[in-house]
């Protein structure tokens, strides 16, 4: 007990001493013909900057999945206007730098890292990349067959599958419901030149925010942005939309696969980024990770690594997964974990030792430059707050225990379930009619 107690304060000194780093270094915004700038001075010799084009899925249609993902590969892997893939690939590699491109369900991300000194070398390039992308089709042709083979890879895996059939019938005719990366015949089909049109019509200056991580002057980052966003329209005004996600009553969808085991995944409802019990469901996800992870594994040997999570974006969403040869079971210790921690709440000390652990983990996992940028630009976007990353440890010290206990009282209440297996080993009316049914308290949004 005294090793656990000495292990806490050493946690929590280390966040202090996190916080009184970053305060030496303040971060500060700019805007730039009309496009916010967010910067961080580093207090080292890496330039990380990324350039965010926000909509992601938002941005296409259900039969053009993988367009975004294949537009932001294309960037650097098909060369630009003034150097072929070969020749700006071999740039960056005489000087150790990074550029690259990908893209998520809520946005798209350019990004570059290099060291200071190499700064001026490697921005050219970067912009060049940006706004001056070749898709040369040869090369597309590679990279699209690339994309085919890792769907194809994806589509094996039995935790990737039951994710997808969750996302596909709990977000059907919704935006969520799209894979990101696409499928292969969508993919397939997909050609150079309907790819950089559609690159072109998200480039917009009204989808972009620009963060900087980086020891560089203000007026050399203001100058370097102005000249990039010159080549770069303004756009129709853009509204990131959000959605909240509700399951008005359990359903499930079983779907046969000859498996050795049997896959089992939930979706229920979760705060939208800035409401103000986000924090609070946050850190009981959390918990709630840790009991169902003792209940179903150590205590009843239901499954090797059962889950359970609170997954962010434009819709928000707690979600369970297990693979498990007795699914009915695990349904039953499922519906008493809930049941009991909605009459009885969370207990003081594993919310007070959750708030330390989760804020050790967002703090350490921000120490490089470049997760320090995703941090800023994911709060920016989804929260319209990057300062989000800088302010997490004072808004969850506050959280009190009522607060997490009441914020998981809220949202987990009806569920949509899937499963992937044998159909024989499951009976969907344990699901359908579990014991969340009784004292049901729908969210109202």
């Amino acid at each position: 007990m005294m090793k656990k107690y000495v292990f806490t304060l050493l946690i929590a000194a280390a966040i202090g001493n996190i916080k009184t780093v970053q305060a030496q270094n303040k971060a500060y915004e700019t805007t730039v013909d009309g496009v916010k700038v967010i910067v961080q001075p580093s207090g080292n010799d890496i330039v990380e900057i990324q350039t965010i084009i926000k909509g992601g899925v938002q941005n296409y249609k259900a039969d053009k999945m993988g367009i975004e993902a294949m537009a932001m590969a294309a960037l650097t892997e098909c060369g630009t206007i003034k150097h072929d893939k070969n020749a700006f690939k071999d740039q960056l590699d005489k000087v150790s730098a990074t550029v690259d491109g990908s893209s998520n369900k809520n946005y798209a991300t350019m990004r570059m890292n290099c060291i200071k000194s190499d700064f001026d070398i490697v921005w050219p390039l970067y912009v060049e990349a940006l706004t001056q992308p070749r898709f040369d089709a040869k090369e597309f042709a590679r990279i699209k067959q690339d994309a085919i083979n890792n769907i194809k890879q994806a589509d094996s895996q039995p935790d990737h599958a039951i994710d997808q059939l969750a996302n596909k019938t709990a977000f059907a005719n919704r935006d969520y419901a799209k894979d990101p990366n696409g499928t292969v015949d969508i993919v397939s089909k997909l050609t150079p030149e309907e790819t950089k049109a559609y690159y072109q019509s998200i480039l917009t200056r009204s989808r972009l925010v620009i963060v900087v991580v980086a020891d560089l002057d203000k007026a050399v980052i203001e100058a370097k942005v102005k000249a990039m966003l010159g080549g770069i329209k303004q756009g129709t005004p853009f509204e990131f939309k959000k959605s909240f996600f509700r399951v008005y009553k359990n359903s499930f969808n079983a779907e046969s696969r000859d498996l050795a085991t049997n896959y089992v995944e939930g979706i229920t409802s979760g705060p939208q980024p800035g409401a103000p019990d986000f924090d609070a469901f946050n850190v009981a996800m959390r918990i709630f990770a840790n009991r169902h992870f003792l209940d179903v594994r150590t205590n009843n040997g239901l499954s090797y690594a059962p889950q359970a999570w609170f997954s962010v974006g434009q819709t928000s969403t707690a979600r369970f997964s297990v693979s498990t040869t007795q699914p009915d079971k695990y349904i039953a210790v499922f519906d008493k974990l809930v049941d009991k921690i909605k009459t009885e709440g969370f207990k003081a000390e594993e919310v007070a030792n959750m708030k330390v652990t989760y804020l050790t983990g967002f703090y350490y996992k921000n120490e490089t430059n470049s997760a320090q940028a995703f941090s800023m630009a994911s709060n920016e976007v989804l929260f319209n707050n990057w300062k989000r990353s800088l302010t997490l440890v004072d808004d969850v010290k506050k959280l009190t225990l009522e607060e997490v206990s009441d914020a998981f009282r809220k949202y987990i209440n009806n569920i949509v379930w899937v499963y992937q297996g044998d159909p024989k080993k499951v009976n969907q009316v344990l699901y359908i009619n579990g014991t969340l049914n009784k004292g049901d308290n729908p969210v109202s949004h």
